[in-house]
């Protein structure tokens, strides 16, 4: 089934399904956890559109590719065109918040790490950005003040809050409109706090967006 963007009250989302711009390194804790160095710009990537799918559907993990693991991230769905806009700029065209799973094939990442070259065989394969229902923009208040949960099987895995982020949401939307235009359709992931881990074959999965929005998926 094709993946379509929809908003948490249920109701559909004209705008098509774009491409994911990702930013890597975007908490500091997490940045450590992995022996990575903390970046003084945002370490950008990207996934295609083929890579969305719906985060309540049950979560299809490669086979045969090593560990898959997850790094939960606040989304946000774009609504209208940014090119080397102002962070001011960057905010009026945010459409909604969710959630997202920055699905991810560590050891295949940890290869490509070492020899120099581009992550995306790791992280943008088909069904590698799991994503939630976006919250309308005008029902969220201060970003700022998001925080993000994710549970595996009952037990805490991750928690951080927007106000953690290296590089704030405003200050990174207009970093990245000036290396890609950002159009209506396309989401940005704004990077996973600490906790991060490999998914297991029957993993339940309970991922909260501060009091505004919770996901329960699975791991087939």
């Amino acid at each position: 089934m094709s993946y379509q963007h929809r908003f948490s009250d249920g109701s559909a989302c004209a705008l098509p399904a774009g491409k994911v711009v990702c930013v890597g390194r975007n908490y500091a804790a997490h940045a450590k956890e992995l022996n990575n160095p903390v970046p003084d710009q945002p370490l950008l990537f990207l996934k295609p559109s083929t890579a969305l799918v719906d985060m309540t559907a049950p979560l299809r993990l490669p086979r045969q590719r090593g560990a898959c693991h997850h790094e939960l991230e606040v989304a946000l769905l774009i609504g209208q065109p940014l090119c080397d806009a102002s962070p001011k700029e960057c905010m009026t065209a945010v459409l909604g918040y969710g959630l997202a799973l920055d699905l991810t094939l560590r050891e295949l990442q940890d290869e490509l790490k070492k020899k120099g070259q581009p992550w995306e065989r790791a992280k943008a394969f088909d069904g590698a950005c799991p994503l939630s229902a976006f919250v309308p923009a005008q029902q969220v208040g201060d970003w700022r003040e998001l925080r993000l949960t994710l549970q595996r099987n009952g037990a805490r895995q991750q928690d951080g809050a927007c106000s953690d982020m290296l590089f704030p949401v405003d200050e990174l939307l207009a970093e990245i409109s000036r290396s890609f235009t950002l159009l209506p359709g396309d989401v940005v992931l704004t990077g996973t706090p600490a906790g991060v881990g490999p998914l297991l074959s029957g993993d339940q999965l309970r991922c909260e967006l501060g009091g505004l929005l919770t996901v329960s998926t699975s791991v087939l």
